[in-house]
């Protein structure tokens, strides 16, 4: 096997681990919330906004820690180690705690999320965009299995939650001792070589960079696309349960469309990064963004199990090209050597304050004014932030965007 070939696999696979891993954890994490412990609307997205809040403050240091390491994977495997804890600490901890000092829980909580998955799915996507740029492999290529991982996980966790919702936590846990070892796993030359690219990294380096007025424009794309369609993902699964009969057929068939959504976004990653050299990363981030105003839109809009379920197909379009798109805009409009601190902190710390922010709010909204009329509002705002972006982010040219291959030293 070659060197290029074996790095592809191994990152491959730890995307693979850690998506499964965050979905069996996370992605019915507000049907657990709202079926299980009984907690209201508003209570839920003050979780989220706490969430948000402890991934917020973990994003800077990860990125600027990540930049310093280059590729060196010791800081992913020392936060890889929580997630082989995931079923003890919601089991025995984060439950208990929620139900008897909710506060408690929700702090604890968040710092727990931060540093297994919200804080460090940023840090492992920057850190395998490096690697794949070493060896000439699009990032799209190797982010594919971690959308595959996550159907898998989806699939499944429908109708285990219905048995019992632990038994989803235990086999996060499982997926993340795979992950501690795909980490150690990872080609030795490629991980721990000195390249050209991280070692002058300087803190003057990042300084600077916020002095840049286009890292502020993209820094109003994300707030008003990838934050707002991020709050209305956090609670979709208890509005999707809705438009069924039970909500055990709710759960379940939210197990299945999911699934198969993520199944066709895996094979949209290893088309995106064709399109996105075709059309320009600019292009590309306005259109993923179009197409989330789309389905917030019509969320509010549909009526029945059907159009709810054809309607969040279209997330297979929006997060590929989203990704791509923004790994392909940093790397044109910036510095690369600054492109974990940019994508961390331009992209993942700005969509978690507006989170931290309005989850709450949203939530009350939920509970007042319900989904329906709430993501009608949300989507006309992303659809507004997706024409004045098309004004203030940079032109890229429509072109394969090449990736330098690095040298190691």
């Amino acid at each position: 096997m070659t060197n290029k070939s074996k790095t592809y696999w191994a990152c491959a696979m730890t995307f693979l681990s850690f998506f499964l891993s965050w979905s069996f954890a996370y992605s019915l994490f507000p049907l657990w919330l709202n079926q299980s412990l009984g907690l209201s609307g508003q209570k839920i997205g003050l979780i989220f906004g706490a969430n948000a809040c402890a991934v917020l403050l973990s994003m800077p240091v990860f990125g600027i820690l990540q930049d310093k390491l280059g590729v060196k994977k010791s800081l992913l495997v020392g936060l890889s180690v929580l997630t082989v804890f995931v079923g003890p600490f919601f089991v025995f901890i984060y439950q208990p705690l929620l139900s008897s000092y909710f506060i408690g829980g929700v702090v604890i909580g968040a710092i727990y999320s931060a540093l297994a998955f919200g804080g460090a799915v940023g840090t492992l996507e920057a850190f395998i965009e490096r690697i794949g740029r070493q060896q000439l492999i699009e990032f799209g290529k190797t982010r594919f299995w971690g959308s595959i991982g996550w159907a898998f996980a989806m699939f499944a966790a429908g109708s285990l939650f219905n048995i019992s919702p632990s038994i989803n936590f235990w086999l996060s846990s499982c997926f993340g001792a795979c992950l501690l070892a795909c980490l150690l796993w990872l080609p030795q030359p490629i991980s721990e070589s000195k390249t050209p690219d991280t070692t002058n990294v300087k803190m003057g380096d990042i300084a600077a960079l916020f002095k840049q007025k286009s890292f502020w424009r993209m820094c109003v794309f994300v707030t008003g696309v990838s934050c707002l369609y991020q709050i209305f993902d956090q609670q979709f699964a208890i509005y999707y349960a809705s438009f069924f009969d039970t909500t055990q057929n709710g759960n379940r068939y939210y197990g299945y469309v999911s699934s198969f959504q993520v199944f066709l976004e895996a094979g949209m990653m290893f088309l995106a990064p064709l399109l996105v050299n075709r059309m320009g990363a600019k292009n590309g981030l306005l259109v993923s963004g179009f197409v989330m105003s789309l389905r917030i839109l019509g969320s509010g809009m549909a009526e029945d199990p059907v159009s709810i379920s054809v309607i969040k197909l279209l997330h297979a379009i929006e997060l590929p090209l989203l990704l791509v798109s923004m790994f392909k805009y940093i790397i044109t409009v910036f510095d690369e050597r600054l492109s974990a601190t940019i994508y961390l902190v331009g992209f993942g710390v700005f969509t978690q304050v507006i989170v931290m922010s309005l989850s709450s709010y949203v939530g009350h909204f939920y509970d007042q004014f319900g989904f329906a009329n709430t993501y009608l509002v949300l989507g006309s705002i992303v659809l507004l932030n997706v024409c004045l972006s098309s004004q203030l982010l940079e032109s890229t040219p429509p072109k394969n965007v090449k990736m330098t291959p690095v040298q190691s030293t």
